[in-house]
This record gives structure tokens, sequence and C-alpha cells, in this order.
């Protein structure tokens, strides 16, 4: 999300988005039912002291809460949470677990494997990188290089 914001809107606060992108889930392991999350953890955040627009397209992340994606943090998270799950997915199954070895065209046809990381919904990716305004492609590379910088701390540097 940090890479998003110096992509999408520089004179925004990178790491405000970095926390939007740290937090959106953070409910989902206690609450994973739709009718609790993200419901329960906006809550949690409003009580908290976080701020309208971060709690919005947090809401926003899950469609089913109907909530608009109108801010570029919205449409970046919802352009993003799938993707990355998916793309971690990707790495996971390479012989080094690294996400140096994922490549964006391998990538685009493992999301036509319904097979491949069934849970990951296809139609999140697809319409985030249109919300956002991106090709899916340069997209899925993007979020890829932005996963690559930070792969030590995330689990996908490959095996020691």
């Amino acid at each position: 999300m940090k890479a998003c914001a110096q992509k999408y809107a520089p004179g925004e606060d990178a790491r405000r988005w970095g926390i939007c992108g740290l937090l959106h889930d953070f409910d989902y392991e206690q609450f994973p039912n739709a009718d609790q999350h993200p419901y329960i953890g906006s809550k949690i955040l409003e009580e908290a002291g976080f701020d309208p627009d971060l709690r919005q397209a947090i809401m926003g992340h899950a469609p089913y809460t109907g909530v608009p994606r109108e801010t570029l943090m919205a449409k970046a998270l919802f352009a993003c949470d799938e993707l990355c799950g998916f793309l971690t997915a990707c790495a996971l199954v390479q012989p080094s677990k690294s996400i140096a070895d994922v490549k964006p065209a391998s990538v685009k046809k493992k999301l036509k494997d319904k097979a491949f990381a069934r849970s990951v919904s296809r139609d999140d990716i697809y319409n985030g990188a249109k919300e956002l305004g991106a090709d899916l492609e340069e997209h899925v590379a993007f979020i890829r290089e932005a996963l690559l910088q930070i792969a030590d701390q995330i689990g996908l540097a490959g095996q020691p």
C-alpha cells in the first residue's frame, strides 16, 4: 500500500496507506464471517480513534459491505488485497518459495486456472485493477515489485 501511495497519490501520506493495508484484515481470524468482518474491525478502529477515511477504505475492501470505494486509498486497498494473496500463492509454489521467481506472465496464466488458489476472487483482482485505472498486467508487475522490496519481511525472499 505504501508503494501504491507513492505511485497513485504522491502527495498523500504513504505511511497512513501502509497502516491501512496492515490493519484491513486484523479482525479476520477472530471474526471471519461476512456478517462480522470487517464490521467489527471497523468498530474497534473507530473506538481507537482511527479516522473515517481509513475505516471507509477498510470497509470498502470487502465488496459485500456495499461501502463505495471513493478515495484512491480505498481503490488501492481493494486492488491490492486479493492480488497480494494470489502473488503469495504463486511464490509459495515456486521451488525457491521466492517472489523473485514469479513472472507476471505466469500469474496471468494462473489466474485462469480456477483450481489454483481457489479461494482468491479473480473478479476482485480484475475489478480492482479496473477501478484503480491500471492495466492488469502492469498492476501485477507493480505489486510483485512492491512485494519483492519487502520479501524478507513477509517471508517471500526464498529458502535460505
